[in-house]
């Protein structure tokens, strides 16, 4: 294990009160969540009481004023317990920086201290049935008509769409300028017009509610768009790099929880006259997943710095996703493999980690899309 040096006592301190919340507030509701294919809004509440969510908000805002490691830990903590349903991530790391960056002083000091509570859950309204990766195709229509946007459209795979009081909402304002007639208005899902679709049946992460959302004439000011109209795609790809590396955050720390368990495992379990872990296979297949996750443990953290710098490129931050969702899929795969039956049943965390690591490789951006910004970055130079 690789020793981190991005924290502080004060980080530890902080991390150790968010391990006690979570093994004993969540951990022991998890399945159920799972069952039921939400998270009870009560939870969020609980979060916010325990400064787990929007941690990095500003003190006039409502919340600590704190550095963005403090949002990591919540991040890794859900994920060293195998935690995938609290959509905390799209809430923390997605919605509140747009509305932090781009919206009024009036809808900050509105929505921020709420989502800071967890009174208010926010969700993010960019995928369509036929627009995913590729944000600048949507179809939602945003019209202006005086003093207001009137939207209609629909959003599809929509983390925390049943949970959700507001949207940050990419939608067209201008359906012939492409990536320039991107805009992104703020919803608030109470608004008549806003309907609710399914709450989506998935492969895993079948605790975080993930729905379908319908706009149907819905009328909202002026004054909820973020940024100018037209500047949303762009917006976007600000924004873009802090949600591939929480990806990364959060994946990392599930490749090196699985090779932990699988070593605990193997060390038990018994088979022809030892155990499964005396076999050379058994060593050298986990020996070179430790090694990979080593290095990229590394380069998350480098990544993480650099974040904190204001300074992770676009990128970098399509490398680590890349890089780290892909190894995330390779450890889960490999180390159920000796878990045998066992690792088939969903009471193991294997298997559940093994469920959850697929969305991995295409939340975000796709990994094909990662390809597609690393080489042209890789292309842009002039040759040597």
């Amino acid at each position: 294990m690789v020793k981190r040096t991005l924290f502080s006592p004060e980080h530890d301190q902080f991390r150790e009160s968010v391990r006690r919340f979570v093994q004993a507030e969540m951990v022991p509701h998890h399945a159920e969540w799972e069952q039921n294919k939400i998270v009870p809004r009560g939870m969020w509440r609980k979060a916010g009481e325990m400064g787990m969510l929007c941690c990095n908000v500003p003190e006039e805002y409502g919340g600590s004023g704190a550095d963005w490691l403090y949002n990591v830990i919540v991040i890794e903590e859900l994920a060293r317990e195998n935690l995938s349903g609290p959509g905390f991530m799209v809430h923390s790391e997605m919605v509140a920086p747009y509305i932090l960056s781009w919206s009024s002083e009036e809808i900050k000091r509105t929505w921020i201290p709420k989502m800071v509570t967890g009174e208010a859950i926010g969700a993010i309204g960019m995928t369509e049935p036929s627009a995913g990766s590729d944000a600048k195709n949507i179809k939602l229509r945003a019209v202006r008509d005086g003093g207001d946007y009137v939207l209609d459209g629909q959003k599809v795979y929509i983390s925390n769409g049943q949970n959700a009081d507001l949207v940050v909402t990419c939608s067209k304002t201008d359906p012939n300028a492409g990536a320039k007639g991107v805009t992104l208005i703020l919803v608030e899902t109470d608004r008549p017009g806003f309907k609710r679709g399914r709450n989506l049946d998935k492969i895993g992460l079948k605790a975080q509610d993930t729905s379908e959302l319908f706009y149907a004439g819905v009328r909202v000011p002026v004054g909820n768009r973020l940024g100018d109209e037209g500047r949303g795609f762009a917006m976007m790809m600000t924004k873009l790099p802090q949600e591939r590396l929480t990806q990364a955050v959060r994946s990392i720390v599930v490749a090196e929880r699985a090779i932990r368990w699988t070593v605990d495992y193997t060390r038990e379990r018994k088979a022809f006259d030892g155990t499964i872990a005396d076999f050379q296979n058994t060593q050298f297949v986990l020996a070179a997943l430790d090694a990979e996750t080593t290095a990229l443990r590394v380069f998350v953290d480098w990544c993480i710095a650099e974040f904190l710098k204001g300074q992770l490129s676009a990128t970098d931050a399509a490398k680590v996703k890349l890089l780290v969702t892909d190894l995330h899929c390779k450890v889960v795969d490999q180390c159920l493999q000796f878990f045998g039956g066992y690792g088939y049943m969903i009471e193991y965390p294997i298997a559940r980690a093994y469920i959850d690591a697929r969305i991995t490789r295409i939340a975000g951006g796709a990994a094909e899309v990662m390809k597609q910004i690393i080489a042209r970055d890789l292309f842009a130079g002039p040759a040597e």
